[in-house]
């Protein structure tokens, strides 16, 4: 079923994060940085995989997702729903579901046997393809998938993730300039106001936090080669 009726951004963002932290989603630890998938340290890390364990959150939250993209990007304005392999597969074939569309994947490399494609299922020429991931940081993750969408002869100009890290100013530019127009639910700033009005963390905890969101690159590049 479509989704027709959603709460304003705000609300939505505010929500998403109160369902993060509630499943325990959200870590927070400047004392004993996270190594992320680049290598560089961070005093937070998102779990958005945790989402697929709770029905209720889940399916919540992929209601606010798909009335977000339908909203921004219009109701009839693709034609398939791709996830990014492999924390995107099973958010694509949520919101597929309720956007009454085909789903398909595409692979971080060919599978290296048989047809050694990228894309799993049925994606066609002319095909005005979605993106759908669990989350993005910088957003040059997901040029990758959108290249091999394109490879195909579709087009692939939108990206939906339930989080968006809002703190690298270069995110929306990189994508914008490989012609995707990038859609989310929250973001660590909306985490991090919902930490602290429920009470989370420990002020220390939410200080050495808001440090980091401010000047992540500063932060990071004092501690990398700690």
């Amino acid at each position: 079923m479509i989704p027709s009726s959603y709460p304003d951004p705000s609300e939505i963002a505010r929500l998403t994060a109160r369902m993060l932290l509630e499943i325990k989603a959200v870590h927070f630890n400047a004392a004993d940085p996270f190594i992320l998938a680049s290598g560089l340290p961070s005093p937070t890390y998102i779990d958005c995989r945790k989402l697929i364990s709770h029905p209720r959150i889940r399916s919540t939250l992929m209601d606010f997702l798909t009335a977000t993209i339908m909203r921004n990007a219009g109701f009839e304005a693709f034609d398939n729903i791709a996830g990014g392999e492999t924390a995107g597969i099973p958010f694509a074939a949520l919101v597929a579901e309720r956007m009454g569309l085909p789903m398909t994947y595409v692979r971080k490399k060919p599978k290296g046997y048989g047809r050694n494609a990228r894309i799993e299922g049925d994606m066609h020429e002319g095909q005005r393809v979605l993106l759908v991931e669990d989350l993005t940081t910088d957003g040059g993750s997901k040029l990758s998938f959108v290249d091999a969408i394109r490879e195909t002869g579709a087009s692939c100009g939108h990206t939906a993730v339930i989080f968006y890290y809002g703190i690298f100013p270069e995110t929306e530019k990189t994508l914008g300039d490989h012609g995707v127009q990038l859609h989310s639910l929250c973001t660590w700033w909306d985490v991090l106001a919902e930490a602290k009005a429920q009470g989370v963390f420990d002020t220390a905890t939410l200080s050495d936090v808001e440090t980091f969101l401010n000047n992540p690159r500063a932060w990071q590049d004092a501690r990398k080669n700690s």
